[in-house]
């Protein structure tokens, strides 16, 4: 899993989004997205080719609980991802969140257990994002939580595409 940024830091260190590893997975196969919550985990997948991104399902964490590894094993099994997009929560300016250090444990967690390569990226503005659509679409978020985080999974992994294609 990549935890360093490219001047070397280390996971105890500020992280700015341009540290940030973004090129370090596999540029064939599908990849599955991540966005980490404390209720609920949004799962996006992505076409063989890498292009574009979907909406898989939404995980339910249940509170103080650990996370749901079988139920994300499942998915892992029917999809064979090369690889796994985990959104790393920053703050506004870039730097370490509460939740950064749980996302972390969260990325070495699944590379671990499914020895699939693991990258962290920013997940900055994925959310907001996520609701925006919604809102365009004519769509409420009363109800629709797993939607919006299967959504903010997707805005996740499409950006991440996105950003390896340039």
């Amino acid at each position: 899993m990549s935890t360093r940024g490219k001047d070397g830091q280390t996971e105890g260190q500020s992280v700015r989004s341009t540290d940030l590893p973004t090129f370090d997975l596999p540029t064939i196969g599908r990849l599955l997205a991540v966005d980490w919550g404390t209720k609920r985990i949004g799962l996006a997948i992505s076409d063989p080719s890498q292009h574009i991104a979907q909406p898989l399902a939404t995980l339910t964490r249940r509170a103080g609980k650990r996370f749901p590894m079988r139920q994300f094993r499942k998915h892992l099994e029917e999809h064979q991802p090369t690889g796994i997009v985990v959104g790393l929560p920053l703050s506004g300016e870039g730097g370490e969140t509460p939740a950064t250090d749980a996302v972390r444990a969260l990325g070495h967690l699944i590379a671990t257990v499914t020895g699939l390569p693991v990258a962290l990226y920013d997940e900055r503005m994925t959310t907001a994002r996520a609701l925006g659509a919604m809102r365009e679409l004519g769509g409420r978020r009363r109800g629709r939580e797993g939607d919006v985080d299967q959504l903010a999974a997707v805005v996740l992994l499409q950006t991440y595409l996105d950003a390896r294609r340039r």
